[in-house]
Parts: C-alpha cells; sequence; structure tokens
C-alpha cells in the first residue's frame, strides 16, 4: 500500500521573507493573512529559519523566559530576539522541512518529533514549495469508506497476501474496519491487520473468525 504524498496535501500559497524583512512588515503579514509563522528563505528560496508570533511578540516582554509580572517594573535584560529589528534576528533556525514525496506517515513523524504544527516543504534542490499542516495531513482520515474498502481487497488481500477478492468478508465504516473468514495457513491474523492498518483513512481493524457471530453474510460498505 502506498501512503499519499506531502506533496498531494500541502498547500502551495506560501507567504515568504527573507533575512532582512523588517519586523513590522512580518507582523502586517502575519495579520493580513491570518497565519501564525511564516518562513525565511534565501536568495535561492531555500528555507532558513521560520517566525512566528510568539518570536515577535519577545519584542513586546523582552524575551526573559524567567521574568513573571509580579517581579516588577524594573530593568529588564533584553534577549537576543527582544532586540532584533528584521527576520535574520527574529527567526527560528534551521527550518524543519519535509520532502514533496515524503509519506504523510514521514511527515506526522517529524511534526511528532520536534512538537510543531506544520512542515515547510521543500524539493529536490531545497527550495521552498509549499506548506502541509497537521490539519492537512488528517485529511486522510475523511476517505470515503467505499475508497478504503476497494484499497484493503485490492493491495492488501489479493496484491500483498495473494488471495482471491471473495476469500474475506471486508465491512468498513467510518473508518472502522471487519474483516471476516477464514484465513489459509500461511497467513497470520497479526499481518492482514497490518497490512490493513497502513491503508489511508483506517482508524481500527478487527478481525473475526469464521463461525463467529456477525462473520457471516453480505459486506456493507459505509459511504
Amino acid at each position: 500500500m502506498k501512503h499519499q504524498k506531502v506533496c498531494d496535501l500541502m498547500s502551495d500559497a506560501v507567504v515568504r521573507v527573507q533575512r532582512g524583512t523588517p519586523f513590522k512588515e512580518i507582523a502586517h503579514l502575519l495579520q493580513e493573512y491570518d497565519i501564525t509563522a511564516v518562513p525565511v528563505v534565501d536568495e535561492e528560496n531555500r528555507p532558513v529559519g521560520v517566525v512566528s508570533e510568539a518570536d515577535l511578540l519577545q519584542k513586546m516582554w523582552g524575551g526573559d523566559h524567567d521574568r513573571s509580572p509580579e517581579d516588577g517594573e524594573g530593568p529588564r535584560p533584553a534577549g537576543g530576539k527582544a532586540s532584533a529589528t528584521d527576520a535574520a534576528g527574529l527567526m527560528t533556525s534551521p527550518a524543519v522541512c519535509a520532502r514533496e514525496s515524503w509519506s504523510v506517515v514521514d511527515a506526522a513523524r517529524v511534526m511528532a518529533r520536534h512538537g510543531i504544527k506544520r512542515l515547510l516543504v521543500v524539493d529536490e534542490g531545497g527550495r521552498l514549495i509549499g506548506v502541509v499542516s497537521r490539519s492537512d495531513l488528517l485529511r486522510v482520515f475523511l476517505r470515503k469508506d467505499r475508497a478504503i474498502r476497494t484499497e484493503i481487497i485490492e493491495e492488501a488481500l489479493v496484491g500483498s497476501l495473494g488471495l482471491a477478492p471473495s476469500s474475506m468478508q471486508v465491512d468498513v465504516t467510518h473508518g472502522h474496519v471487519v474483516l471476516s473468514g477464514r484465513l489459509p495457513g500461511e497467513v497470520s491474523v497479526s499481518v492482514l491487520e497490518e497490512l490493513c492498518r497502513r491503508v489511508d483513512g483506517v482508524v481500527a481493524v478487527e478481525f473475526r473468525p469464521a463461525g463467529e457471530a456477525g462473520a457471516e453474510g453480505s459486506a456493507s460498505v459505509g459511504r
């Protein structure tokens, strides 16, 4: 089974700035386009960092992470970002990027590892071509149940396991897959279930051996 690619889900309309873009221009762009961060690119359109709302807000409170409002109104040390006036000084670097050829699983893992909500997408030359967010990745769970069922039969049962399409009853409802029937001895339940979980849009997988209640009858396909 092949997962959807980042290039299938990303947005290619990306607002970007360069190292010398002034503080106020960045603030205006975030407000105008209703975004929370903007990538910083070099002269060849390669990402070098990201400026977020949090980076800009350090200008307000001086960038002292340990200082609380109860500390009074005395002088506050100016952090590097608090004194910055352009993207070069404000940005968080390096930028965390995804290749356009990555699968949605690859992208989700990198987001989780870095604790971020979006990834800049670059081509093979490292040039910025898009951005993909958590909400974009979640779109795989909006796949129609009929499409999920078809992929499981064609790719998992027939393509990977060499079984006949009618060898197993496959029901899919809201992404929940129920497999009913009898497997040949050389095929394990765990392998079958894992193949089904790899299909985009699958939420859960359940196997019911032939003879169990609900394991016989015609397949029902959700919308």
